[in-house]
């Protein structure tokens, strides 16, 4: 029996989030981490997020379901919307813990991840780069990561969160 590989996810949740919005669907995080372990054998899976103090109960979710979550200090933009650009505190994790990990998976369509799966793509550190959305994920990442780009479009089933009845 083949051992069960080591591999980490990285996940830029704002662009997780509003990816699987645009397409009309909740995320059920939960399931979301059963299909991470199971279809990329992802170990541990950390979510890049802009901390806002209103947000705890999602935070505590999120960690119930088995994600790591690593905040950004938020500041509100010139128009008042906050902002915590999570993009490089991702790239230095995933990096700085390449040696404990087989293999990573990037959840965004960023194209601003383009070195970082460029540079684990030619390490071969790359398992996927996980889009939310096959027309809004960057032609960079689809480049870059060539064969191993993966798209969440056809997950709906799977993965959409369902309220339960309280029938």
């Amino acid at each position: 029996m083949k051992s069960k590989e080591n591999n980490y996810a990285f996940i830029d949740s704002q662009n997780l989030n509003l990816g699987i919005q645009k397409l009309g669907w909740k995320l059920d995080y939960r399931k979301f981490r059963v299909y991470l372990s199971e279809k990329y054998s992802v170990q541990k899976a950390y979510v890049f997020v802009g901390f806002v103090a209103l947000n705890q109960k999602l935070y505590d979710s999120l960690q119930e379901a088995g994600f790591l979550l690593k905040f950004k200090p938020t500041i509100p933009d010139a128009n008042g919307k906050i902002k915590g650009n999570v993009d490089a505190d991702l790239v230095v994790r995933a990096l700085l813990e390449c040696r404990e990990y087989d293999k990573a998976v990037i959840v965004s369509s960023d194209g601003d991840f383009y070195s970082l799966v460029q540079y684990l793509y030619e390490e071969n550190k790359l398992e996927a780069v996980l889009s939310p959305d096959v027309k809004n994920c960057s032609s960079l990442l689809k480049q870059t990561a060539k064969e191993k780009v993966q798209f969440m479009n056809n997950l709906q089933k799977m993965l959409e969160y369902k309220k339960k009845s309280t029938a």
